[in-house]
């Protein structure tokens, strides 16, 4: 696509597809989120289609954005109601372990190569099934599974399990 195109793209549809966001989610920063990176996902694509043609899979992005901050939402605050819900008091010897095997987890997550690391927060952060996961990264369920089965135990390794 031609940068004029995708610029009259963005003039013309920035606000309504912002708007359909806001519509969903109630929240005016998130909406403005999500639609920005809806057009730099569509940019990125450099997809040689004319402009009308991509409006819808501009609307398909953006919704599938909103449901995946969403989904991701809902786990932070049950995670936080659930912490909330059962005050635990823990030993200084239980939060040391905690932050050990916190700082192994995250280290080893860290050393994972990109493509397992992405499909491996896709499925645990996102609760994404291995087939949307495969859709969205236009891979196949195969490639999926198997990048999830080295991420695994490349973690178990880590983390000495």
């Amino acid at each position: 696509m031609k940068r004029e195109d995708f610029k009259e793209l963005f003039d013309e549809h920035f606000d309504p597809l912002r708007n359909y966001v806001y519509y969903r989610s109630g929240d005016q920063e998130l909406a403005t989120d999500i639609a920005q990176e809806s057009f730099m996902k569509l940019w990125e694509k450099q997809l040689n289609k004319p402009p009308k043609e991509l409006i819808g899979l501009l609307y398909k992005m953006a919704g599938d954005l909103f449901i995946s901050k969403h989904r991701h939402q809902k786990v932070v605050q049950n995670f936080a109601m659930q912490m909330d819900s059962h005050p635990v008091s823990h030993s200084p010897e239980d939060e040391l372990r905690y932050k050990e095997l916190k700082g192994q987890y995250e280290k080893a997550l860290h050393e994972l190569p990109d493509n397992q690391r992405i499909v491996f927060l896709m499925s645990r952060m996102d609760e994404l099934k291995y087939q949307e996961i495969a859709d969205r990264l236009q891979l196949s369920v195969k490639s999926i599974e198997k990048r999830m089965t080295k991420a695994l135990k490349h973690l178990r390794k880590a983390l000495g399990n």
